[in-house]
């Protein structure tokens, strides 16, 4: 039995127009019925790529194709995607099946952004692409702080590592510090040292993830420390 969907079509701005499509949506193929989220899946992830691509040529006018492409690709993914979810907290209302609860099934990854494309799909099939165009960029500005070219395409270690080797001489050193969780939730806090003083700490999903936010942290540090 689908859970109440009230808050759920809050947090969309949307209010679905009957039960069917919304329930297929979000059912996991584990649940055992005639019908899964899988085809709307596969439709949500096509109308989206339209949408978000329509979005970028429409707000980075003067940009070239291939920087239009590698935008895209870091909003149309699984991470991104996961987000979304996340923020709508789909986990609380997808059907599955109890072994697959029973494995964390409501925080993986690659499950909650399949129900988010589907979702997508759903209401894509209700009330067209001008619908789902409004609730994809809405979601999609309210879970980035910004969307810009050098936003994007920072790449936090490498930045780290350029002004530390002007700056001191050295290259930054990485430490896992902790890994904690089960393999399928599994997160990694990483330090990020500076000539063996540390600058700063941070928590993700992967180790690279972890990096990359710790060498973010590191750099604001270095900032602060530029301007006195």
């Amino acid at each position: 039995m689908l859970k109440n969907i009230k808050q759920l079509e809050l947090s969309l701005g949307y209010e679905f127009k009957g039960t069917k499509l919304i329930t297929e949506a979000l059912t996991h193929k584990s649940f055992k019925k005639p019908y899964d989220n899988e085809r709307l899946e596969f439709l949500g992830d096509a109308v989206l790529d339209l949408v978000v691509g329509e979005y970028l040529f429409k707000k980075f006018s003067s940009s070239a194709e291939g920087n239009l492409s590698k935008i895209r690709a870091s909003l149309v993914n699984e991470t991104g995607f996961e987000k979304l979810a996340r923020y709508l907290n789909l986990g609380d209302y997808i059907l599955l099946s109890n072994a697959e609860e029973s494995n964390g099934g409501r925080e993986k990854s690659s499950l909650l952004s399949n129900a988010f494309e589907a979702v997508m799909g759903a209401i894509y099939l209700e009330a067209g692409l001008k619908i789902v165009d409004t609730i994809a960029i809405m979601l999609i500005e309210k879970n980035h702080k910004e969307i810009s070219l050098d936003y994007l395409f920072s790449d936090f270690k490498t930045l780290l590592q350029e002004i530390t080797q002007a700056r001191f001489g050295i290259t930054p050193e990485y430490i896992v510090v902790a890994s904690r969780g089960p393999d399928h939730l599994k997160e990694f806090e990483v330090a990020v040292n500076i000539q063996d003083k540390e600058y700063a700490r941070a928590i993700g999903k992967s180790k690279k993830i972890a990096q990359q936010e710790a060498a973010k942290m590191a750099l604001e540090v270095l900032k602060g420390d530029s301007s006195e």
